[in-house]
């Protein structure tokens, strides 16, 4: 596993630096945005966030895959799946519900299909794979060796847990332990694994220690919220699955909330550090530096696709703005800047 001292404080020395930003520039008034998620160096914090953006081709006429961070896919199962019952997806004041059940191709025509593609252009892919038990998740991670383009696995342990009456492996540091573990075991020892927690849970910061002490390279913070709508005139839910995810702007606060806390953990040392990647309704680049200064090494960009499919890069303009304007000459030197 990768040292990540060396992220947060541009040293080797294992501390935090408690200086104040430093206002020198790159040549031509540039800014150093790369980050690193374990031992994978991104040029830019800017990644889609799984579910919003399929497998990078839906947007592919918006922008370049290659233009931002990392693709981070729709989440895989190891075969075809059709998903829930419709009506699936519901909008809510700033946000809205989906419950698509990961509908997906499964993951042979996932690799022989959509990998190559975005591989061909340039594209840097973390790859989110999902299972109901154990054994899913680890014939998942062994399918994905040596795939072209993958740079990361972002570990979906916040999907139904079929071996444990439903629950999600999320919601309890041991299975969240079991699944991070056999994929960090399957997975090529290169390729960093992050865990994708819930923030449905008492204490986010015990499910994110278990699964550092599991191997987990980074942490994707958060997931969708579990929440519902009924309809008032046929007085009945409006979903078929009854509840779904809530994500966009509505959630944001309690995103930025978990990012700071599981931050200030690994900054007291109860637990080990590791990049994490925020997410929760990020709409602009003053959204995405939120994320940042809680603690987030990148960010990962959802629900506004869906009205504005080219918000990734403009999102990661106004960053690279906003950053420059307060001072900072590199994302690096913002990293939780908050908690100085």
């Amino acid at each position: 596993m990768t040292d990540t001292a060396d992220m947060y404080n541009g040293g080797g020395d294992g501390g935090y630096d408690e200086s104040p930003p430093s206002t020198v520039m790159l040549p031509g008034g540039g800014i150093d945005l790369s980050t690193r998620i374990g031992a994978t160096l991104l040029p830019n914090p800017i990644t889609t966030a799984s579910g919003c953006a399929g497998y990078g081709k839906e947007l592919a006429k918006f922008f370049e895959p290659a233009a931002i961070g990392a693709v981070v896919t729709k989440t895989i199962m190891p075969y075809p799946r059709s998903g829930r019952a419709t009506p699936r997806m519901a909008e809510t004041p700033s946000g809205m519900l989906n419950s698509i059940g990961l509908q997906g191709p499964g993951i042979d025509a996932f690799v022989e299909r959509d990998l190559p593609w975005l591989a061909a252009r340039g594209g840097r892919t973390i790859v989110s794979i999902a299972g109901g038990h154990v054994d899913d998740f680890v014939a998942l991670a062994e399918r994905l060796k040596g795939a072209p383009g993958v740079v990361g696995i972002e570990v979906n342990i916040s999907c139904p847990n079929v071996a444990n009456r439903g629950q999600v492996f999320a919601c309890n540091p041991a299975t969240s332990y079991d699944v991070v573990r056999a994929v960090r075991d399957a997975t090529d020892p290169v390729v960093p694994v992050l865990a994708k927690l819930s923030p449905d849970v008492t204490s986010i910061v015990d499910i994110a220690r278990a699964c550092v002490e599991a191997g987990a390279d980074g942490l994707s913070m958060i997931n969708t919220l579990l929440g519902m709508v009924i309809d008032p005139d046929t007085m009945k839910p409006v979903l078929a699955g009854i509840t779904g995810g809530l994500s966009g702007p509505a959630i944001r606060p309690v995103a930025v909330r978990c990012v700071y806390q599981v931050y200030a953990a690994m900054r007291e040392g109860s637990m080990a550090q590791v990049p994490i990647v925020g997410m929760g309704g990020i709409r602009t680049g003053l959204d995405a530096l939120e994320f940042v200064l809680a603690g987030a090494s990148a960010v990962s960009v959802g629900t506004v696709i869906f009205n504005d499919p080219s918000s990734p890069v403009r999102i990661l303009d106004e960053l690279r703005a906003a950053l420059v304007t307060r001072g900072f000459a590199s994302l690096e030197s913002a990293i939780g800047y908050a908690h100085r």
